[in-house]
């Protein structure tokens, strides 16, 4: 029977929450801050669901740092797998171990079988890691939308009872509780268990206000104007709705590379020579110079 770790008291408030994200650099918004603060109150896993480039993994980042843990990601992509998730067994070690029984011959199979199914032969994937561990640790499970459907049930022990059953070994449970991140792009719907066992924030774009203040915060040397004027052109080229939207990371570069170039306002030339900084696909720029007019300055 399972005896799942209490929560962590990683805030002691939304408020406290939004203050040490903003330290660590990651302006967020009250309910950002709010669910951050419940997931960790509760002990729950967060579920963050948007376009790509709003910050989702950024917020895990950015918890780990305000909160002095460890960050452990298990990146996801289609073909991952339990070896690759959770543990799988070192099997060169295994066998050198094996061959060495049998070369003085005086071990029976059993003793070397329950010798080579022990944590000396053992491989931690991220999942297992981040159980393990008994230091302060945020869990990072990115982008589990790209993963077979059959992966989310691996998932379900880890969310659910903070354990990992491994049949050789046993069940191996947390001794001290991860706060849980789970980002999803939303390119397919995610199961309802892997849901029901998540508090949900959907993250999207932010308004002019916050984006001009992540802007203003991670580039302090831009001038104001040319920073407004930055965010009203990132937020036509999203409305323009193109194969890749500009991410909040990529506004980011483009107020460092305006610096770079000492650019003074944001003049047809200007957009059409940095393009390349914010749109990376051959037609989003054909179509942004179309829609914008800049082919005929």
């Amino acid at each position: 029977m399972s005896t799942v770790p209490p929560p962590e008291k990683l805030f002691a408030s939304p408020a406290d929450a939004a203050e040490r994200l903003e330290g660590v650099g990651y302006l967020t918004d009250a309910a950002t801050a709010t669910t951050v603060y419940l997931a960790a109150a509760l002990g729950k896993p967060l579920l963050l669901e948007g376009p790509a480039g709003v910050g989702k993994t950024e917020l895990a980042k950015a918890v780990a740092a305000a909160t002095e843990s460890a960050l452990v990601r298990l990146q996801c992509y289609e073909g991952l797998d339990e070896a690759r998730a959770l543990y799988e067994w070192n099997y060169k070690k295994q066998l050198l171990r094996i061959q060495a029984g049998a070369g003085d011959g005086a071990q029976e199979w059993d003793a070397v079988h329950d010798d080579i199914f022990t944590e000396e032969f053992l491989l931690t994937r991220p999942l297992l890691t981040a159980i393990r561990r008994s230091e302060p640790t945020v869990l990072l499970i990115d982008e589990v939308d790209k993963t077979d459907v059959e992966v989310e049930g691996l998932l379900l022990e880890v969310l659910s009872d903070f354990q990992v059953t491994i049949p050789e070994m046993g069940t191996v449970s947390a001794v001290r509780r991860p706060f849980v991140v789970l980002t999803s792009n939303a390119t397919r719907e995610l199961s309802e268990a892997i849901k029901r066992r998540c508090l949900y924030l959907h993250l999207d774009y932010p308004d002019a206000e916050r984006e001009l203040a992540i802007i203003t915060s991670r580039v302090p040397e831009i001038r104001a104007a040319l920073a407004e004027e930055l965010v009203r052109l990132v937020a036509t080229l999203r409305g323009l709705e193109l194969k890749k939207s500009p991410s909040i990371a990529e506004s980011v570069d483009w107020a460092e590379t305006l610096i770079a170039l000492g650019t003074q306002d944001l003049d047809a030339d200007a957009i059409r020579q940095t393009l390349g900084v914010v749109l990376k696909h051959a037609s989003d720029h054909d179509r942004v110079i179309r829609e914008l007019k800049l082919d005929r300055v």
